[in-house]
């Protein structure tokens, strides 16, 4: 049976973004650009030199067809991508509110991601891949989006594909009650679990967020799930990688000069996700996601500084270099 043409499935929300540089009540000047956690990802799978398709659904209007453009001018697939001629492709606005603090303002209730459906997926799924991504963000939209994840999921699992979660909780989109209810039917279909330290209790069947349930407890519960791998984003501290009756394995964090936080859990899955296609060893595709991510906080937006795959040794020169 021959090889899928796409090495990589994705689907969600991408947005108009506007990102502005100071309060938005003082009339602080915006930047236009278009965002979503797996427009995100597909980008930089894409950049590290891998067929990347990218299902999700937008309005038929201008941000539609601008984030259609730059998907396609990044090498992302998107003829699977759907259109819908009756809402909106979604907004949100990150307001740069205190220094480094920024907080984010969706417009998400009714937009076209929100009304995508398994009918919407089955062309694309089909056509089949090597990895499935998914996030809990999509599963966040709707009863429509979380039925479309389910039955990719199903699928993928059916076909042999690896299916990877990013768990990606929103406060601002659903409550950690309801984050759990959808999510924990995911994991019989899962392979690898991604998540923040913090993120970790939602996927637990138990007391997750007690004191005395810590890391190890909540692994080892995903592992009697089935799960085959979990990857722990712990911010400036780096990562952690956990495999059944393995050590873990820690990569440290890159030091760059953080200017932009967001989208760095995005390159992260980016970067993983191209170990895991390349048959990277587990040290080695653990780095090679921290150092996605240190490539997405060093640079300003949430998907424009993601390194090409020649790029990525860059981090290697002397800070300061220039490289002639």
């Amino acid at each position: 049976m021959n090889s899928p043409a796409v090495e990589v499935l994705t689907f969600g929300e991408a947005m108009l973004s506007l990102q502005t540089e100071g309060p938005l009540g003082a009339g602080g000047t915006a930047r236009t650009t278009v965002a979503g956690a797996e427009f995100n990802v597909a980008v930089g799978v894409a950049r590290l030199g891998h067929r990347v398709s990218w299902a999700g659904r937008t309005g038929r209007d201008e941000p539609g067809r601008l984030i259609l453009r730059t998907l396609r001018g990044e090498g992302v697939e998107t003829g699977h991508a759907t259109t819908d001629p009756q809402a909106p492709t979604g907004a949100m606005l990150r307001e740069r509110r205190v220094a480094d603090l920024a907080r984010v303002h969706y417009w998400r209730s009714g937009s076209a991601a929100s009304r995508q459906g398994p009918e919407d997926l089955a062309p694309a799924l089909e056509a089949g891949a090597r990895i499935l991504h998914l996030t809990g963000i999509t599963c966040a939209l709707g009863e429509g989006p979380l039925a479309g994840v389910r039955a990719a999921a199903a699928y993928a699992a059916e076909h042999g594909w690896t299916v990877t979660l990013d768990v990606n909780h929103r406060t601002r989109l659903w409550s950690q009650e309801s984050a759990t209810t959808a999510l924990r039917p995911l994991l019989p279909y899962v392979d690898v679990v991604i998540a923040s330290d913090d993120e970790l209790p939602l996927l637990s069947a138990g007391p997750g967020a007690s004191p005395g349930r810590g890391d190890a407890d909540l692994i080892a519960e995903l592992f009697g799930a089935g799960i085959g791998e979990v990857v722990v984003k712990r911010g400036a501290d780096g990562a952690d990688l956990y495999l059944p009756g393995a050590i873990p394995v820690h990569a440290a964090a890159r030091p760059v000069p953080v200017t932009d936080t967001v989208g760095a859990g995005d390159a992260f899955c980016a970067g993983y996700l191209s170990g895991l296609l390349d048959a990277l060893d587990p040290d080695a595709r653990l780095q090679r996601a921290t150092t996605t991510a240190a490539f997405a906080v060093a640079c300003n937006g949430d998907w424009e500084g993601l390194p090409h795959r020649d790029e990525l040794a860059l981090l290697d020169a002397t800070p300061g270099s220039a490289i002639r």
